[in-house]
């Protein structure tokens, strides 16, 4: 079997240095019983959990909206410190935990934006927007992974947690504001971050594509 080469991490979000010393705290405490595999479990039920969260709102707002933060949480904690126990215990398994943690990862993206889409705090056609969005900028992700050795995690001072951290803000907005006021019309309040989203991803899709495709192709076109 040919020797494999874990691709170079690329994280320069906001909380990314602050967000390390937590996780190698969090790491170094773990019980020896818990293993990154328990975790990754943890992190795709609580991402599945929080979409359904989001359907339950639409019957009950306060408790179905306190509830997607509670699991956006639990989220975080599985899907951040998964990768980090390993690297603390010197018990790396990089193609298994990059390919598990990412799959679950894109199960889990559906879940949480599907029942978002369906929770009355945004529309279904810009939940499925911003869903084929976020698809198709891990596509990108991962390819560039592949063919590039290079494994982006952040893009600008994004990561996912500050996504998520967003989501968090908004749920607590959406509370007791659902709808904004835009040039005098009223939008949901998850529509207009709806849209920012979708236009910032395939922003930036279009770039890192076309970076990456000229720089693929300079490097292998030898005439």
């Amino acid at each position: 079997m040919t020797e494999f080469k874990s691709a170079d991490r690329t994280q320069a979000s906001i909380m990314a240095a602050a967000e390390k010393r937590v996780l190698i705290w969090l790491a170094q405490r773990m019980p020896p019983w818990v293993n990154s595999d328990h975790l990754t479990a943890i992190g795709f039920l609580g991402q599945a959990a929080a979409g359904l969260s989001y359907w339950y709102a639409k019957r009950d707002p306060f408790t179905g909206l306190l509830l997607v933060i509670l699991f956006l949480v639990v989220n975080w904690f599985g899907d951040s410190l998964d990768g980090t126990l390993a690297r603390v215990r010197d018990l790396q398994r990089p193609r298994y935990g990059f390919y598990l943690d990412h799959i679950l990862d894109s199960i889990g993206s559906v879940f949480l934006l599907g029942g978002l889409g369906l929770s009355g705090y945004m529309s279904p056609e810009v939940g499925a927007g911003l869903l084929i969005a976020y698809l198709l900028l891990s596509i990108e992700v991962f390819l560039a992974t592949y063919t590039l050795g290079k494994f982006r995690i952040s893009f600008g001072a994004f990561s996912p947690t500050e996504l998520r951290i967003l989501l968090i803000v908004g749920n607590l907005v959406a509370l007791w504001r659902p709808m904004v006021n835009i040039a005098g019309r009223y939008y949901l309040l998850f529509d207009a971050g709806g849209v920012c989203g979708i236009v910032g991803m395939t922003a930036i899709l279009i770039g890192s594509t076309v970076r990456h495709t000229r720089q693929l192709y300079r490097e292998e076109t030898r005439w």
